[in-house]
């Protein structure tokens, strides 16, 4: 394993921002770049769970919480906007009308503001990991375990939102919004500005990432991942650091979520669903889950890769076969993810990345 300099890390990420904002100039098929726009949007979610996961040690099978609860804070906000087909005296949204909602319901109210709308995407996920943070990690739960309660917590998050239709919408999910409008920009979904807005959002998660990690409660965070116990007799407060890569991995995880009701146009339970939220760890194994841009990478690659073939006749049948071997070729010979193929670049200072190794490296990096 190589670790490499700041500055080349800096400029690794700079020339692949550079990269997703020159894509428009060579894409000009609108469902394409849409297309695209989702993935990127997959990075950002697959980034966040690296902060937790592969810096902090936090296994966080409910990182989909966030990612949905960030996509309905927008959905209700467009949905407010959207003229439908039956409203109610009070322009109710069409599905609380065929559910005879007589009135607009109070939590709904503040979503006639986008500012409302944004702050509580980012919020409320925040709120909400900040509080089983503050629950586990006190408790000292480690390990499997907070995987299980996270994966818990995704479930009954998305059995509420399916069962109250009346003000969610259901199975079927918050449909037929407006496209978000903002100084005097319309973010379509099928638009350049939109892309550009999610290709920006990932650039920015990737360097606010960077300077978290590579700051000292990055450094602590990376030494409870090596050895919990040591950090926590030189005094630190291991919870409060947990419960810090836990909220902004669940902040950055809401952000992309609004992100992706503006390019799919909608909001869905299964945007809170197991099978994402499995996917999402997936793609932060396969790209390399110790690296934010690794993470980002992995799946882009996955869902592109998955996209593309299940997309292709040939593959109709086949692709998920092919996916599952893709999978099994990269955790045998890259158990680092992706990622570690820079390492065949002659550059950068090897090191022994044995746990004992990390451990000291972070118990020396803090004091």
């Amino acid at each position: 394993m190589r670790t490499y300099p700041l500055w080349a890390k800096l400029l690794g990420y700079g020339v692949f921002c550079l990269v997703l904002l020159a894509v428009p100039l060579f894409i000009s098929d609108d469902y394409l770049l849409n297309k695209f726009a989702r993935y990127l949007v997959f990075g950002i979610v697959a980034l966040a769970l690296s902060i937790s996961w592969g810096y902090a040690g936090i296994l966080n099978l409910g990182q989909a919480v966030s990612f949905g609860l960030g996509s309905y804070c927008m959905a209700m906000a467009l949905k407010l906007r959207t003229i439908p087909i039956q409203t109610g005296a009070e322009g109710l949204p069409d599905f609380m009308v065929w559910n005879n909602v007589k009135s607009l319901p109070w939590f709904w109210v503040p979503f006639h503001s986008y500012a409302f709308a944004i702050a509580a995407g980012v919020l409320v996920p925040v709120i909400l990991a900040f509080l089983l943070g503050s629950f586990v990690f006190r408790a000292r739960v480690t390990g499997v375990y907070v995987a299980i309660i996270t994966l818990a917590l995704l479930v009954v998050v998305n059995l509420v939102i399916i069962d109250r239709q009346r003000y969610t919408g259901g199975f079927n999910g918050l449909t037929d919004l407006e496209p978000l409008e903002l100084f005097g920009v319309t973010f379509d979904p099928y638009a350049v500005a939109t892309y550009y807005l999610i290709a920006i959002s990932l650039a920015v998660a990737l360097f606010l990432g960077l300077a978290v990690v590579h700051s000292k409660t990055g450094l602590v965070m990376q030494a409870i991942r090596a050895d919990e116990t040591r950090v926590r007799y030189f005094g630190y407060d291991v919870a409060a650091y947990q419960t810090f890569a836990l909220c902004l991995s669940a902040g950055i995880a809401g952000f992309a979520g609004m992100l992706y009701t503006l390019v799919m146009a909608f909001a869905s339970p299964t945007f809170l669903a197991v099978p994402i939220s499995l996917s999402i760890v997936i793609w932060c194994a396969v790209g390399g889950r110790t690296s934010l841009l690794g993470s980002a990478l992995g799946a882009i690659v996955v869902t592109g890769v998955q996209g593309s073939l299940s997309d292709t006749p040939a593959f109709l049948e086949t692709w998920t076969l092919i996916m599952g071997v893709l999978f099994i070729v990269v955790v045998l010979f890259l158990p680092r993810g992706l990622i570690s193929l820079i390492d065949l670049v002659p550059f950068g200072r090897r090191t022994d990345a044995t746990p004992a190794r990390a451990a000291r490296r972070g118990r020396v990096s803090v004091r």
